[in-house]
């Protein structure tokens, strides 16, 4: 095991862009040890002042669109063009190890081999739709170290589509032509918050269905978004593998973000995102506190073993741990008062 890196030689070390300090500041930011949330606590304190400036992207999409494949291929190309790209991708987390499964530097091969570029699997663990605690935190990170891009990658549309929606400027939803009948095949409530669509795999034999499936969508978001003045997402056909139409489709995600800031959106967009995280954590660290709380950690090898057996319902055995949690709190005594000398 590796001895503990003080958090200042890690603040500096990010600073100047080290890959080594950047991936042991997001180790520490996914352990889930008291001192170690400690420590990640005073690594983004000391960071703060350098985040901000990266435009963040969420890509969600249907299974099988190909969006670690979209995001290899668009990752690359803006590498070429002077970015600093990281990608933050939530992968499912193994049950057993706690680790991610899919491992997406083996799906980004090409762009995780490029110095200007860094990719990081961020397991979802026991958090709720999939998203770990810190990949909120490890995108701080990451804009610290001088990444100005930075892709957040869903494994598919489901619940942490929503969560990763509130922590990035621009979500876009990749998805396929012949996937079966495309508004049965995407959840309305995604296509509600994708501020991009791309339809992917346009080459080929898969061209033209697939601007047909462009054609589909747009006129589906002019049913579901009516009036003038109402600023829907633009639908487009793109090929990771050609490379056609993801110009334009980056040029889209810059078109959103400018309109949000000359609507004064960006700003509001990540107040309420602060907002958002700030509760998240407090959900987390009580979470974290009942879990560690001594008369529940004596008792929990038996409610457990009850529920199971069916001799105490779910609901009952809830009440009997966080009447245990209660029970340590009390034992704890009133909170300090702060200190305003």
């Amino acid at each position: 095991m590796r001895p503990p890196v003080p958090v200042e030689t890690l603040v500096a070390g990010v600073r100047e862009g080290s890959r080594q300090a950047v991936a042991r500041a997001i180790t520490l930011l996914e352990s889930s040890r008291a001192d170690h949330r400690e420590q990640a606590r005073e690594l983004l304190a000391a960071l703060a002042d350098a985040t901000g400036g990266a435009v963040r992207v969420g890509v969600t999409g249907v299974p099988g669109a190909g969006k670690s494949t979209f995001v290899d291929a668009l990752g690359v190309r803006l590498v070429e063009r002077g970015h600093r790209v990281a990608v933050v991708a939530v992968d499912p987390s193994s049950r057993r190890t706690g680790g991610s499964i899919l491992g997406d530097r083996t799906r980004m091969a090409a762009l995780a081999a490029s110095p200007d570029a860094f990719v990081r699997p961020s397991p979802s663990g026991r958090h709720l739709g999939g998203v770990a605690r810190a990949t909120r935190e490890s995108m701080l990170v990451l804009e610290a170290a001088g990444y100005d891009v930075v892709v957040v990658e869903t494994v598919g549309v489901g619940q942490n589509e929503i969560a990763v929606s509130e922590m990035v400027d621009t979500f876009l939803l990749l998805t396929l032509a012949r996937a079966g009948d495309q508004l049965q095949g995407i959840k309305r409530g995604i296509l509600e918050l994708a501020d991009v669509i791309a339809v992917n795999k346009a080459d080929g034999d898969g061209e033209n269905p697939a601007k047909g499936a462009a054609r589909e969508l747009a006129g589906a978001m002019r049913l579901m978004m009516p009036g003038a003045d109402t600023r829907r997402p633009p639908v487009l056909t793109c090929s990771a593998l050609t490379g056609a139409g993801l110009d334009e489709v980056w040029q889209a995600v810059l078109d959103h973000r400018a309109y949000l800031g000359e609507h004064g959106s960006l700003e509001a967009r990540r107040a309420r995102q602060q907002q958002d995280w700030m509760w998240a954590m407090v959900d987390a660290s009580l979470t974290d506190g009942v879990r560690r709380s001594p008369s529940v950690l004596a008792e929990r090898d038996r409610l457990e073993a009850a529920v199971r057996d069916g001799d105490l319902s779910a609901v009952e055995g809830t009440a009997r741990v966080l009447g245990l949690y209660a029970q340590d709190l009390r034992a704890q005594g009133p909170p300090a008062e702060p200190d305003r000398g």
